[in-house]
């Protein structure tokens, strides 16, 4: 089964959190999730490729108003000089949603283990030309030198401008893909050549997240089996 489901959703609830963090019913719910994908859009569009690796999005019940979680490898570049960019963006975003927008931009202190981070490179090295397995072979390499556990690349499409579409792999360490408590990172980048679109799936296993003892646990807090 976990070679068959997205790694981060079939851990939601274990390890990892959701993405968008907000309750609606109805119509409401059409509406704010088609508010969240022009965010994401709005984001990612206004920065170079590479730089964002996600976004996460929170709102408050009562008061209109809409955290945005940005991580990226390069916070000068997504705050500006003297905030001049990340204010920019906050009224592009207000003007969007018609709501107080609060933006908090936190640093990726290592992110040669960030799956999506490692993809975005890999796809911007296969649209110069490079070779995929050499790209490939180095985010591998500089992945498990970074401190990942495991790691696992793999590139379909039409590699090398072949005339027929072809998957490729490289992989090093475990990836213990069955594991709810196993911290794996993954991401879906698509990479355009003048041939067709590149497909890179990156899954980067980071360790285990183990449940703390249980006097160490809040009272009502959730052990996890």
């Amino acid at each position: 089964m976990g070679r068959k489901v997205h790694p981060i959703g079939f851990r939601l609830g274990f390890v990892q959190d959701h993405r968008a963090r907000w309750f609606a019913e109805g119509k409401e719910y059409r509406e704010l999730l088609e508010e969240d994908m022009a965010i994401r859009k709005l984001v990612f569009g206004l920065h170079e490729r590479g730089s964002v690796a996600s976004v996460e999005i929170e709102r408050l019940p009562a008061a209109k108003q809409v955290t945005v979680k940005i991580s990226t490898s390069k916070p000068g570049i997504v705050i500006g000089r003297k905030g001049a960019a990340v204010n920019q963006l906050r009224k592009k975003l207000e003007a969007l949603t018609q709501k107080k927008v609060h933006i908090d931009v936190t640093e990726i202190e290592n992110p040669d283990i960030n799956a999506f981070l490692i993809g975005e490179s890999i796809a911007q090295q296969i649209e110069k030309r490079v070779s995929h397995k050499r790209a490939m072979k180095q985010a591998v390499r500089r992945a498990m030198k970074a401190g990942a556990q495991g790691v696992m690349i793999t590139c379909s499409g039409r590699l090398g401008g072949s005339d027929m579409a072809r998957r490729e792999t490289q992989r090093e360490g475990q990836i213990p893909r069955h594991t709810l408590r196993a911290d794996i990172d993954y991401a879906n980048v698509e990479g355009l050549t003048t041939f067709s679109k590149i497909g890179i799936k990156v899954w980067v296993y980071k360790g285990e997240i183990l449940p703390k003892p249980k006097e160490e646990q809040p009272v009502g807090a959730y052990v996890m089996p």
